[in-house]
């Protein structure tokens, strides 16, 4: 498959390049592309998994809700990397794939429950540019999740906002990880969505 990133990948050496050679394969089947565009400058990919890692063991917010926003952030930005490789994480992860596969039209979708479409349309809202939250949609996930949750969510999307629109960017595209095993396609994204995020 020819290369559709904007920069072309690179090969990773060294030390640290073996290191994500092999975390990668073990986790994904195989080297994201991305890694080879960004190990032009390797510290931005190292300090971004490292901060990436961190993220991930953050603990206040319900798993699935927090995949669930960060789908409907990749989504809004239209990153389909990041949808691709969270979808992919749902099923590695033991998480509610079949709801996860509905995330790209979740407005549309009756797999939702009111707590988890309010969560996701704050994810869209934060993900606008200008961001579009309202102190109706803080004040109800304030009330739901707590303090705590709110600020984790917050701090997630705004994660996936920084490496999305980075993958849009540079050209970074799916490579099909969830297909790898064996999942069904992520729903597609209405048209009406699409042309008014």
């Amino acid at each position: 498959m020819a290369s559709s990133t904007r920069i072309p990948a690179t090969e990773l050496t060294g030390i640290y390049g073996t290191l994500v050679r092999t975390i990668s394969r073990k986790m994904l089947g195989q080297v994201p592309e991305g890694a080879g565009v960004m190990w032009h400058y390797p510290a931005v990919l190292k300090d971004s998994m490292s901060f990436g890692r961190k993220v991930d063991s953050w603990n206040r917010l319900d798993r699935n809700l927090a995949t669930f926003a960060t789908m409907a952030a990749a989504a809004t930005i239209g990153c389909g990397f990041c949808l691709d490789l969270h979808y992919f994480m749902t099923h590695d992860r033991g998480l509610d794939e079949a709801k996860a596969r509905e995330v790209p039209r979740w407005r549309e979708s009756t797999a939702f429950t009111p707590l988890e479409r309010r969560v996701m349309e704050y994810a869209e809202a934060m993900s606008q540019t200008p961001p579009a939250v309202t102190d109706e949609m803080s004040a109800a996930l304030l009330d739901e999740l707590g303090a705590p949750a709110l600020v984790e969510l917050t701090g997630r999307i705004g994660m996936m906002n920084m490496t999305a629109r980075g993958n849009v960017a540079l050209g970074i595209r799916s490579q099909e990880f969830s297909a790898s095993c064996g999942l069904p396609p992520l729903a597609a994204r209405s048209t009406d969505r699409v042309a008014s995020a």
